[in-house]
């Protein structure tokens, strides 16, 4: 199964050719923390050339790629042409949170309504803003932005599809309206049968095989939904002996080697597209997702957790659990490298 979904993960056999194609086949790339997203870009188009620049471009100039919240409520790096279907489906959930976590920062009801409306006039009018452009905006209309406030303004016009983050303003995201920047037909909702049978399909795509409480957990969705999905494109699937599914398509993978020792950032998507992260942490496990909930960047050897690693003064620090091979390590070396590559492009 490891073997399997580190292929479905891009991790071994053929790598993407670009940050898009990693986006098409993980559908939504967690994102809250900005370098975890572009190495995990980097780690799935090993070979192509790709650097931590291409990944702006495609956010800033070809817009081929936005960051919204989505999934669970956190940010994620998705296709400009998901971005209509993951946001309808995935974020009713999460706004009753919202609003209770305005209330919990001093912003009433009425006062997120102004709040959201300040933020369209400011982005109609003088956008792209940066959020503490927008910060002026919402606080000459009179609501409180101390705090996480301001955050969770943002989040409500985000929930209700109203702006996304899209251009790149130095080292920071600037936020736009979205039917400015995607196109009108952003804003149209779609089938939500034909979403849910989309989400199953491409969640197996980039995660396979799994279960049904993988996807729900994964996309933030009731578990019955997740159901639908899968019933939707029973035709398409596999059952395994072990209970989990698969594209019927996908070529086995089970004897496909594993990929060679390699760094992966923070919040890679290896740790957070199954409900259990036992195969590749085993007891390692609290030295790499801390209590807090930080992923912290970690070393990849045979497929499992080997050690953490940083940016330590413009070097890649390396911090094995145990001593490695001499041949683990001097590919770890290697890789290392590449991550100052392709940061520094």
């Amino acid at each position: 199964m490891l073997a399997e979904r580190l292929a479905a993960q891009m991790l071994a056999g053929e790598p993407a050719r670009d940050p898009v194609g990693v986006a098409q086949r993980l559908l939504a790339v967690q994102a809250q923390d900005a370098r975890g997203a572009r190495l995990a870009v980097r780690t799935r188009t090993l070979g192509s050339g790709t650097t931590a620049a291409d990944v702006d471009r495609a956010l800033t100039d070809e817009r081929s790629l936005v960051v919204s919240w989505l999934n669970r409520g956190t940010l994620h790096l998705v296709r400009r042409e998901d971005w209509p279907w993951l946001h309808a489906l995935t974020t009713p959930p999460l706004r009753t949170g919202n609003l209770r976590r305005l209330a919990q920062e001093g912003v009433p009801p009425d006062d997120a309504e102004r709040g959201v409306a300040a933020v369209e006039r400011a982005l109609a009018d003088d956008g792209p803003l940066t959020r503490e452009q927008l910060r002026e905006r919402v606080a000459a209309a009179g609501v409180r932005t101390q705090g996480q406030a301001l955050v969770h303004v943002l989040m409500a016009a985000t929930l209700r599809g109203r702006i996304v983050r899209g251009p790149l303003a130095g080292t920071r995201h600037a936020f736009v309206l979205a039917r400015d920047w995607l196109g009108q037909d952003a804003t149209r909702p779609p089938a939500r049968d034909a979403a849910l049978a989309e989400l199953a399909r491409r969640y197996l795509a980039g995660h396979g095989p799994a279960g049904e409480h993988d996807l729900a957990r994964w996309a933030g969705l009731p578990l019955r939904d997740a159901r639908a999905g899968l019933r939707a494109i029973a035709p398409q699937l596999a059952q395994r002996g072990d209970g989990l599914l698969d594209l019927a398509a996908r070529p086995a993978a089970a004897d496909a080697p594993l990929p060679p020792p390699r760094l992966l950032g923070p919040f890679d998507p290896l740790l957070l597209g199954w409900r259990s992260r036992d195969d590749v942490l085993g007891p390692r496990g609290t030295g790499i997702v801390t209590t807090n909930g930080i992923f912290r960047p970690f070393l990849l050897v045979r497929g499992r957790a080997a050690g953490i690693w940083r940016l330590e003064r413009g070097a890649v620090a390396l911090a094995p659990f145990e001593p490695l091979p001499s041949r683990d390590a001097a590919a770890l070396r290697r890789d290392a490298a590449d991550v100052l590559r392709f940061l520094d492009a």
